[in-house]
């Protein structure tokens, strides 16, 4: 097992994450984005992590794996849930503990806030092998269904 810390990214590990993010699409949904919109999504990401906040984990100076949160108010519950996205271990640290710690770095950080009240994420269907991680670490299916609409042209860069 690698030795390895969890740290919040910076603007440094953009490029990493920008490619760590590609893979992620490719290896789980078979899909390439699109890198300019991708890295720009990132950037504006790492710039302002209210809008999406970076962890990574980072062994001999190199990222071995990341994981981001978005808030999401709760009306219902008055209090903010932190959803995980853009998870990502690159595939010769798997089974290492990787994402384990990333997930009790953020819910480490999230219980600490008062606002928070939860934590959730979205997983692919057929995700056999990440649904047995989410749920050895104490998660379980939500209840619900995603439905999206998604528009093809991307959006200006909010920056």
């Amino acid at each position: 097992m690698a030795d390895f810390t969890i740290r919040a990214a910076s603007l440094d590990d953009q490029d990493t994450i920008v490619e760590y993010n590609q893979r992620l699409a490719d290896e789980t949904e078979g899909k390439t984005l699109d890198q300019a919109t991708l890295g720009r999504g990132v950037a504006a990401a790492l710039a302002n992590p209210d809008r999406l906040r970076y962890w990574v984990a980072e062994s001999d100076s190199k990222i071995i794996g990341q994981a981001a949160v978005t808030r999401e108010w709760s009306d219902w519950r008055n209090g903010y849930i932190w959803w995980f996205q853009s998870v990502y271990v690159h595939a010769d640290f798997r089974g290492a503990g990787i994402f384990r710690a990333l997930h009790a770095a953020i819910r480490t950080a999230a219980k600490a806030d008062p606002e928070v009240i939860g934590l959730r994420l979205y997983v692919e269907v057929h995700n056999d092998r990440a649904q047995r991680v989410y749920k050895s670490l104490g998660m379980k299916p939500g209840g619900y269904d995603v439905y999206e609409e998604l528009w093809i042209t991307p959006v200006e860069p909010l920056l």
